[in-house]
């Protein structure tokens, strides 16, 4: 390109915004990447499946490669769409949460909150409807992850994490602790009445854990060179399997309280139970830069937490 000095913030400018697709690709991409389907992305936009097509198509020309295989009635993220998805999402997310922090919202506030599956299943469900009832203007917005890569590729306001919240987050609140047990079916519960019993049965481990099925036998200083384990990413998918009756499956109380009974799982030996090594804590970059919606959810948090922990310590009492 060639520029005339006069005219060289201009030409600057026209080059810099020809590198950026257009907000609307980008949207339409967003939801199609999501949904995975250019007819429910459509019906999300109020626009036809073959505008949204033709706005998918404008955004791979301008970039230069596929976002999406197409078949015969569906479509799926290439490689390069899976990792332009995240990218996407988060600049969407921080623009729209800039112009309600600068301009505000006539009617509601937006609160983006990512969460652990497990503590947003068993401890925040529970709770959000207390939540809204106290604060109706508040949109929330909730998702959940598990791996430390799920909470570094999206926006958000505020972020409930499992683990060292140094990874995560400049600022935080630890919110509670674990505490793991051996749990399964009434009748593969009833078979185990010794801690050597444990491993006559497969013990279904969660590989995303630091503190496992070793951890609980080593502080028992129990000796478990025979167990045989089966493996799931997630303590849902481990008490899913439990039930199903294919071996014991170790609780993280309180969090798994919910989906332990909702199950059918029992404490094989009520006997035993260890602290678990980490703690549950909500991370955000900066407490007194926190916006109004996203400093009430912090304040009403750490009270029903606290709320939770008491009612934990009435029962056991």
């Amino acid at each position: 390109m060639v520029c005339l000095a006069g005219k060289a913030k201009f030409c600057l400018a026209w080059t810099m915004t020809t590198r950026i697709p257009s907000l609307n690709w980008l949207r339409v991409f967003e939801a199609a990447a999501r949904t995975e389907s250019f007819a429910k992305a459509a019906a999300q936009l109020n626009m036809s499946a073959a505008a949204v097509s033709q706005q998918v198509k404008a955004l791979e020309t301008q970039l230069g490669t596929p976002l999406f295989q197409r078949h015969a009635h569906a479509v799926t993220l290439t490689e390069a769409g899976r990792a332009y998805l995240p990218s996407v999402q988060q600049s969407l997310l921080m623009l729209e949460t800039a112009t309600t922090g600068l301009f505000g919202e006539s009617r509601e506030q937006r609160l983006f909150v990512q969460s652990v599956l497990l503590f947003a299943h068993g401890v925040l469900a529970p709770g959000l409807a207390e939540f809204q009832a106290l604060h109706p203007q508040i949109n929330l917005a909730l998702s959940t992850g598990n791996m430390a890569t799920d909470f570094a590729n999206r926006f958000a306001d505020l972020q409930i994490v499992f683990g060292n919240p140094n990874l995560f987050g400049s600022e935080g609140d630890e919110l509670m602790r674990e505490v793991l047990f051996p749990v399964a079916l009434p009748e593969i519960a009833a078979q185990i009445q010794s801690p050597q019993d444990l491993m006559k049965f497969t013990l279904i481990e969660v590989s995303t854990h630091r503190a496992s099925w070793v951890h609980l036998f080593e502080e028992q200083r129990l000796p478990h060179g025979q167990a045989r384990y089966f493996f799931a990413d997630n303590s849902l998918m481990a008490a899913e399997l439990a039930a199903q009756g294919l071996g014991v499956a170790l609780a993280r109380a309180p969090a798994s309280d919910a989906v332990m009974q909702r199950s059918g799982l029992v404490p094989c030996l009520p006997e035993i139970s260890v602290p678990g090594q980490e703690a549950y804590h909500l991370i955000y970059p900066d407490g007194s830069a926190l916006r109004p919606a996203a400093k009430r959810f912090r304040e009403w948090l750490l009270d029903f937490v606290r709320t939770v922990g008491s009612r934990l310590a009435e029962g056991s009492a």
